[in-house]
């Protein structure tokens, strides 16, 4: 089974969220826009969200870390909630992956504030995808994800590949290539077809797909 670390449990947990709460966060994230993660104050997130300093304090005990890392918690939910809504219905596992990875990409490219961030702050907003985030992630989509794949190759090898993908669509959105581009379906079911699902199918023996398998790519983005 797989499960959260306990501090991100614990944020959803305290997080399932009210209004005010919901509105304090909303302002963290203008907030981060306007002046920066490291510039950015309590008092300046409570001006925002009006409310007073002492109110935010209440829900979000330990301050700025907590109510940055709340932020975080909320914001990889809402996203993994979308993706899964795009899932829906979706009965063949070359289909699944890639519409997982077409749509985790153009969402990052769509996001407004973390292109924001990334220009504004890159050190912190590259080590909440990379280093410090990655494992928060990776946790995330397996629980959130897993479930989908799971049918196909079971439990263990489920979680193996949603890392393998976490991976993948992080690295080609922060180096993009010249070769694959995961934010389109043709190129992105070119490479799922070649390369992922031959790579996970030893660990079951048997083909993992059904779908009919093309020996030429027909994109510039694919191979």
């Amino acid at each position: 089974m797989f499960t959260l670390d306990s501090e991100t449990q614990n944020v959803l947990l305290s997080h399932l969220m009210g209004r005010t709460e919901a509105r304090v966060l909303d302002a963290a994230k203008v907030c981060c826009e306007r002046w920066g993660i490291e510039k950015v104050t309590i008092d300046d997130i409570a001006a925002a969200a009006g409310v007073s300093r002492a109110t935010l304090y209440r829900m979000f005990p330990g301050g700025k870390d907590v109510l940055f890392d709340a932020l975080r918690v909320r914001e990889l939910e809402d996203f993994f909630t979308r993706l899964t809504g795009h899932l829906q219905g979706v009965d063949d596992l070359e289909e699944l992956l890639v519409r997982t990875v077409v749509f985790a990409t153009q969402d990052l490219r769509s996001d407004d504030h973390l292109a924001i961030m990334l220009a504004s702050e890159p050190g912190a907003t590259l080590s909440q995808l990379t280093v410090d985030g990655l494992p928060r992630i990776i946790r995330m989509a397996s629980l959130f994800i897993v479930p989908f794949v799971e049918p196909y190759l079971g439990r263990h090898t489920s979680g193996l590949l949603v890392d393998v993908l976490s991976r993948l669509v992080i690295s080609y959105f922060l180096a993009p290539s010249e070769h694959i581009d995961l934010g389109v379906e043709e190129s992105a079911r070119f490479f799922i077809r070649t390369h992922v699902l031959p790579t996970f199918s030893h660990h079951t023996g048997t083909p993992v797909s059904t779908s009919p398998v093309s020996t030429s790519p027909t994109t510039t983005g694919a191979f």
